[in-house]
């Protein structure tokens, strides 16, 4: 099985998660970032995760040193990118943006190095669209915090090649991540639009008054939050029983939300209030609260990657 010389472009929330998902499963990878001070945020999200996992029991003190090793930072596009095999661009969200550097890596990179997009919604057709070879653009899209969840949804553009989505499913597999093949450019590809058809049951349920956006997340935390994690919304329902499924959609379907916006949390951002990041949004995000709840999810996440790492993903 082929071994890819590793490089992962931004230093961001998503690239450092990246890079120390490689590292943690035995790549060396190279890491570009802007700027000097954009390295130290890398570098120091890199040992903070890293300390993390070894206070859970994931790694002992040993390897972690090892690890940490595994990733190098450059301030130099072209030193990032020399020899690598596999290039995973976390740069922000924008087209233009991601646009002007696969113009740069198509004419940097060999031809046969894989050019991947993390993008979390961008087409990949777009962003290919100034791209000599196209069909070495793929989308590889990590979950946040990327060394944490498994999944990666692999998205074809209009012009990626069979090669592009081979290799990064060999390449995922090595990392010990959960790949799934998305065969259509499609916005938001599949888990985010299944987030977001939650998202937008959840606020049309809170919106009518039927239950406080607390009691909406117990509800989900402890029913479909649970079982979910072992059987998909599709063996859940064959699970079930699909003649009763069925004469329960039949009724429920037609009276769910088809709203196609979401006024109250349009109401919270238009008076600033962002969610964690500042304080306030639908919960009143006090020091305790997001120290208690940021460290209730690593450690679960942690708790489940532990689990992942001890059997072969499917």
């Amino acid at each position: 099985m082929m071994r890819e010389q590793l490089a992962v472009l931004g230093c961001g929330t998503m690239g450092h998660s990246i890079a120390l998902a490689a590292a943690m499963t035995g790549f060396e990878t190279m890491v570009w970032g802007t700027t000097e001070a954009d390295i130290v945020r890398g570098q120091t999200g890199v040992a903070e995760k890293l300390a993390v996992l070894q206070a859970h029991g994931f790694f002992p003190a040993a390897e972690i040193a090892e690890i940490q090793k595994r990733v190098t930072f450059t301030l130099s596009l072209e030193e990032c990118v020399a020899d690598r095999t596999f290039i995973i661009e976390a740069v922000p969200e924008i087209l233009e943006l991601k646009q002007e550097l696969y113009e740069k890596l198509d004419v940097l990179c060999p031809p046969d190095v894989i050019l991947a997009s993390n993008t979390s919604g961008l087409s990949p057709t777009a962003i290919a669209a100034r791209m000599e070879r196209p069909e070495r653009m793929v989308v590889t899209h990590f979950w946040n915090p990327g060394h944490l969840v498994p999944l990666v949804e692999i998205v074809r553009g209009e012009r990626t090649g069979e090669g592009a989505v081979k290799r990064s499913l060999s390449l995922l597999q090595q990392m010990k991540k959960q790949p799934i093949v998305v065969q259509k450019d499609v916005p938001g590809f599949i888990a985010n639009r299944l987030q977001y058809a939650l998202l937008r049951e959840a606020h049309a349920l809170y919106e009518q008054g039927v239950a406080s956006a607390e009691e909406i997340d117990i509800a989900v935390r402890y029913s479909i939050g649970r079982r979910l994690s072992a059987t998909g919304p599709f063996m859940s329902a064959d699970m079930g029983g699909l003649d009763v499924i069925h004469t329960i959609s039949s009724y429920l379907i037609p009276d769910l939300s088809t709203q196609p916006s979401l006024p109250s949390m349009g109401q919270l951002v238009a008076e600033g209030k962002y969610g964690q990041k500042n304080g306030a949004g639908f919960y009143e995000w006090t020091p305790e609260l997001h120290e208690r709840m940021n460290s209730e999810r690593e450690s679960e996440l942690i708790r489940l990657l532990k689990q992942d790492f001890e059997r072969e993903l499917v």
